[in-house]
């Protein structure tokens, strides 16, 4: 029997090495399935995001997805010159709201084939028992905007 060690106690236990293992798994199946759309799924999530809570300011998206300023601000940069989201209103600090445009809408719809294909193939790698303990230990983390 080998002895544990603190390194192999950590490489045998650690939940954060495991998370971060599937959701590089999950983020690639779903990186693959949206790529030939131009975006990734961060940018698709923050798209239907944006979709879901309807007008609102960056910092809104950040605190529903939850995710830091400059990563709400580096793919908003990108989906606004792609013309996926519009600014509604900003002042001389910056952008207040933005909003998802009609091509935005279109670019969802076009997606979400490819999108659905992806969730289906997160949910036989991880198995549905897996897919379900996935959500369900997340709804006490994230709730869904809706």
């Amino acid at each position: 029997m080998k002895t544990l060690t603190p390194t192999r106690e950590i490489i045998r236990d650690c939940l954060a090495v495991r998370v971060r293992l599937i959701a590089r798994a999950v983020s690639a199946l779903y990186d693959e399935a949206v790529a030939a759309h131009g975006i990734t799924i961060a940018q698709l999530n923050l798209l239907a995001a944006i979709g879901e809570v309807g007008p609102c300011a960056p910092r809104k998206l950040g605190e529903v997805l939850q995710l830091e300023r400059s990563t709400v601000s580096r793919n908003l940069d990108l989906l606004m010159a792609k013309g996926l989201v519009d600014v509604v209103s900003s002042d001389a600090k910056g952008i207040r709201e933005v909003t998802l445009s009609s091509e935005g809408e279109q670019k969802i719809e076009a997606v979400l084939p490819n999108w659905r294909e992806a969730q289906k193939q997160a949910c036989e790698l991880l198995g549905m028992d897996g897919a379900r303990a996935l959500r369900d230990a997340s709804g006490s983390i994230w709730t869904a905007p809706i």
